[in-house]
């Protein structure tokens, strides 16, 4: 009897929960593939809505969440709670996303039991090891260990092959953040509750507004909610929506300045639906996160990113997104630009998506099927095609 292949999928913040949602439905549909869906527990109550909206309930969840913990804490309890469920179930892949440090720790203890590693979102580089900090050291550890490399478009690919990576163990694949966004919007009528509703109908303009980056703790997050503030303060016919992360830092710096201004709204974080749903009424987004960046040229919504640098550069140079820094005067003037200028807002608007058409999860799992082929062959001593061949289908 011959026993069926086992990928072993790991996440555990919202985004990876979003992201990684459209991959897990498509693995679980495969007949040929025995797949295992581990959350870590790190955002267990933002990832239980995400499961619930997809219908992507994990198998197993961990439980390394502690308040307040570093990111050295993150690191140890995920490599060793990972590291023995690997040792236990055996899997043939492993599939980690993106670059938060539990996938980077994820990616380390596959590596450490001789499992091979699937890296979703691969070869994304900002080119700086501190911004955005400590994402960029994440992902640059799971390029050295993955043995397949998932990348969401050409641009890094290139990345990959410049740092040595085969190119026969790159598959560009699209972003999947735009097949969960084009799956939401198809199967839903994604809305905010009824006052939100309201609020939105009476605004000229809607500002929807994220902050998370470790980067910015502080006084870059202060000096964005002021900006922001100082732009808001003399248009009181222009709405502000602002689903803040739940990190007490993060609130700590962006609610005292956004509390001074009678039209902004703070609020716990959307569930996924409704988060797509604030993106279709907005005028424009403020963020640092790197998901909107991707979904947003989808709606034709323009993007003000509040980073210095940014390891997707596809939709700045495209002319959807603009990057505005953390300064108080720059996040204002940029924010005022966008708003007071139609055609500016028309111009950002047009831009067709750099990141994907919403097939992205279908090429993934025939990436996954093309590499545990060739792995099976290889321990076979058979001859096998190319790679990258076998896994986009090119003769």
């Amino acid at each position: 009897m011959t026993t069926r292949p086992r990928v072993l999928v790991v996440y555990g913040t919202r985004p990876e929960a979003v992201k990684v949602a459209p991959v897990v439905l498509a693995l679980r549909d495969d007949p040929d593939l025995e797949t295992l869906v581990v959350d870590t527990g790190q955002h267990p109550d933002l990832t239980a809505a995400v499961h619930t909206a997809f219908g992507t309930h994990p198998d197993r969840t961990l439980s390394i969440a502690r308040p307040g913990q570093s990111v050295g804490a993150i690191a140890a309890r995920t490599m060793t709670a990972v590291g023995s469920l690997v040792e236990d179930w055996r899997p043939d892949l492993v599939l980690v996303h993106g670059d938060t440090t539990a996938a980077a720790a994820t990616a380390l203890a596959a590596h450490y039991a001789h499992v091979p590693v699937a890296h979703l979102e691969a070869g994304l580089r900002s080119g700086d090891l501190w911004s955005p900090w400590p994402e960029e050291a994440n992902r640059s550890v799971i390029g050295r260990i993955a043995g397949l490399h998932l990348a969401p478009t050409p641009a890094a690919e290139q990345n990959l092959r410049r740092e040595g990576i085969d190119e026969r163990r790159i598959v560009v694949t699209g972003n999947t953040v735009v097949d969960a966004l084009l799956d939401t919007l198809e199967r839903t009528r994604p809305s905010m509750p009824e006052e939100l509703e309201t609020l939105v109908s009476r605004a000229r303009q809607v500002v929807l507004f994220t902050a998370h980056r470790r980067e910015s703790w502080g006084g870059g997050l202060r000096q964005v909610a002021a900006g922001l503030a100082d732009v808001l303060a003399d248009r009181p016919d222009t709405l502000l929506l602002a689903p803040l992360h739940p990190n007490p830092v993060v609130r700590a710096a962006v609610v005292p300045e956004l509390d001074r201004i009678m039209n902004a709204v703070v609020t716990d974080p959307f569930t996924h639906p409704t988060f797509c749903r604030a993106m279709q009424v907005s005028t424009v987004i403020v963020t640092d996160s790197g998901g909107v960046q991707e979904e947003a040229p989808s709606l034709g919504v323009p993007v003000l990113v509040t980073r210095d640098t940014t390891e997707r550069p596809e939709a700045v140079t495209a002319g959807a997104n603009r990057l505005v820094g953390t300064d108080r005067d720059g996040v204002a003037t940029a924010l005022r630009r966008v708003l007071d200028d139609p055609a500016e807002r028309a111009r950002m608007a047009a831009v067709a998506n750099p990141y994907g058409d919403g097939q992205a999860a279908r090429r993934v799992v025939r990436a996954v099927r093309a590499h545990l082929d060739i792995a099976a062959r290889h321990r076979r001593h058979e001859d096998t095609p190319a790679f990258a061949d076998v896994a986009t289908g090119r003769p």
